[in-house]
């Protein structure tokens, strides 16, 4: 489903790939480690990544890049063909490789081949440009932007402009709506040292170093990003620290340019600079926890990321069963919740690969509960749960069990607390249908929402007493 934003991605594409295997032994001819069952994975690479990112999360994406001719080049145009409409500039020389050696999902060395650069403008370029009302510039320093660079300077002024930049590429025009270097980029072009003590990533330094750039770059807005950390927007005062919602150990290769689609795509919705950094830092987040870049190949589902509740987690299902993995569910209302809900959906999340929580509207909540149910809302409800390391992604039913959802979801395993029998869940025939299957956890005693909510009722009601009295 396409969003009402349209975006263009200009920038330089590559081609990606995984030679992914085990290693356990050494070579007898030379001390280095030999690589069994060894697969191989392409991807689209650099500006290519970002735009193939930005038809994930449902934008009608157009690229503007250098391809030519040449092997690579005719993979990635394979590869983004589906998802993503191509305006080619002409490629001097071969399309960049880039390819990682990888043992147990950890790379071990990389190589790259090829040097092709733009040779130049055209003037469907320029006509894409003149037209695009969001642009994403995503520049790998191999001439896209710099051939460009006139009519992206006069564009920024009318269009919300983000511009990821690289340490041997232009600067970023000025007007840029958004810039996004990472940490190690920003002290790049600033040529700064940290005070002595204060460390080479200390907040105070970044933050100095981003409003340097905003003034540098004549840009309205900087955001430096810091990996597991999150981001820190500068618009040259008052920074804003966006922490990372979790922090995951997989793959973070491709993370910047999940960030920088979504922060465009955000701010031609029509978001303020805040809110784009903050649903950037998410998308982000999820992208390293669905896999990274294993989950930008052919064949497989695009990542998650969009951004309503349930759509994340249908999609995330889906690339997780791709991958061979195991999703876990687990239900409930969650409206207070405690260290009982806690220690339930920690246990679940370690006996998968994700875990999905599906959550009782408001409605559903009320119809169980009685008036006064919820105490909190959905949306204060989801965000909490989102903020639990161990949980994934949230879907929400209107019903008063997740009996239509479920089929969509198809979890592995249903999680349930261990005050209930296994034989007696209603969700035990839906389950058979795919293969799925109920499993119940330890439950700590005495945890309750509705005990919870019935105490501080009574709280409540004491104290409106004694104020009579």
């Amino acid at each position: 489903m396409k969003t009402a934003t349209p975006l263009l991605v200009v920038g330089d594409a590559l081609l990606d790939r995984d030679l992914a295997g085990t290693a356990t032994r050494l070579a007898p001819d030379a001390p280095v480690p030999v690589l069994d069952e060894c697969t191989e994975q392409l991807r689209p690479g650099g500006a290519a990544l970002a735009a193939y990112l930005a038809a994930a999360a449902g934008h009608d994406v157009t690229l503007v890049t250098a391809l030519g001719t040449d092997p690579a080049s005719r993979q990635v145009r394979a590869l983004l063909e589906p998802h993503v409409t191509i305006v080619a500039l002409p490629l001097d020389g071969q399309l960049p490789e880039k390819t990682r050696v990888l043992a147990h999902g950890r790379p071990v060395v990389r190589l790259d081949r090829g040097t092709g650069r733009a040779a130049g403008a055209t003037e469907q370029a320029r006509r894409a440009l003149t037209a695009a009302r969001t642009l994403l510039v995503a520049d790998y320093a191999r001439g896209t932007a710099e051939a460009l660079w006139p009519e992206l300077a006069a564009r920024a002024a009318r269009a919300a402009l983000v511009w990821d930049p690289h340490p041997r590429g232009c600067p970023p025009v000025p007007g840029a709506r958004l810039a996004t270097p990472t940490g190690h980029e920003a002290r790049h072009f600033t040529g700064e040292r940290p005070a002595p003590g204060t460390g080479d990533d200390g907040l105070g330094a970044v933050a100095r170093t981003a409003a340097l750039l905003v003034r540098r770059w004549q840009a309205a807005s900087v955001a430096v990003t810091l990996g597991a950390r999150g981001a820190l927007l500068s618009q040259g005062d008052s920074p804003l620290l966006v922490p990372a919602p979790a922090r995951h150990g997989g793959d973070a290769c491709g993370a910047g340019d999940c960030f920088a689609a979504t922060a465009a795509g955000l701010l031609g919705d029509g978001a303020l600079p805040a809110e784009a950094v903050q649903g950037a830092v998410a998308a982000a987040t999820r992208y390293v926890a669905a896999g990274g870049p294993s989950a930008a190949a052919p064949g497989r589902p695009l990542p998650p990321a969009g951004t309503a509740a349930g759509s994340d987690a249908l999609r995330l299902a889906e690339h997780v069963r791709a991958a061979g993995g195991t999703v876990v569910a687990a239900g409930g209302c969650f409206d207070l919740l405690h260290a009982g809900h806690v220690a339930l959906l920690q246990q679940a999340r370690g006996i998968g690969d994700c875990l999905i929580v599906c959550m009782n509207s408001d409605a559903s909540v009320r119809r169980r509960k009685g008036a006064g149910r919820p105490i909190n809302s959905l949306a204060d409800r989801i965000r909490v749960l989102e903020a639990l390391q161990c949980v994934d992604a949230v879907a929400v039913f209107d019903e008063d069990t997740p009996e239509r959802l479920l089929p969509r979801l198809r979890p592995h395993i249903w999680v349930k607390g261990g005050d209930y029998a296994v034989e007696q869940l209603p969700e035990n025939a839906q389950l058979a249908e795919w293969g799925g299957q109920a499993v119940l956890l330890p439950y700590l005693d005495g945890r309750s929402s509705t005990r919870l909510a019935g105490a501080r009722a009574a709280s409540g009601a004491g104290e409106q007493s004694a104020r009579r009295r």
